[in-house]
């Protein structure tokens, strides 16, 4: 359960125990992804360092492809984990839960679905828009 009904947090220390169990459980498997992806990455320029020879455009129009997607992919993960250590250092300041905007309550069904959540639905579609 994400939702609070004691004094502070409004959390008893089962519950946070429970969320902090599972956000450092992702943000474990998000660094062993980041790892597995930076030497796949690796392997990646190594072949294409030792396999350049002949190459026409094409095969460097592809290679080029594959090393940013390689890129984009790493930066996507430490971009997930830095949400989920953020999350675990807003549960330990007791503001896990709560909107950053309008420090309203986030509800518990959003927090169960993206448990990194920094914003209530509301505050985030305003966010959105005035970014479109």
């Amino acid at each position: 359960m994400l939702v609070h009904d004691t004094v502070d947090t409004g959390r008893s220390q089962a519950e946070t125990d429970q969320i902090r169990s599972a956000l450092r459980a992702r943000y474990d498997e998000l660094t062993a992804e980041y790892e597995q992806a930076v030497l796949q990455s690796q392997v990646l320029r190594l072949v294409e360092v030792g396999d350049t020879a002949g190459d026409d455009q094409a095969d460097s129009g592809t290679k080029t492809a594959e090393r940013d997607t390689a890129q984009s992919l790493l930066r996507t993960i430490l971009d997930r984990r830095a949400q989920f250590e953020h999350a675990l250092t807003r549960l330990e300041e007791g503001t896990y839960g709560y909107c950053e905007g309008c420090s309203g309550p986030i509800p518990v069904e959003r927090l169960e679905i993206f448990p990194s959540a920094t914003s209530c639905v509301s505050c985030k579609q305003n966010r959105e828009r005035r970014a479109a």
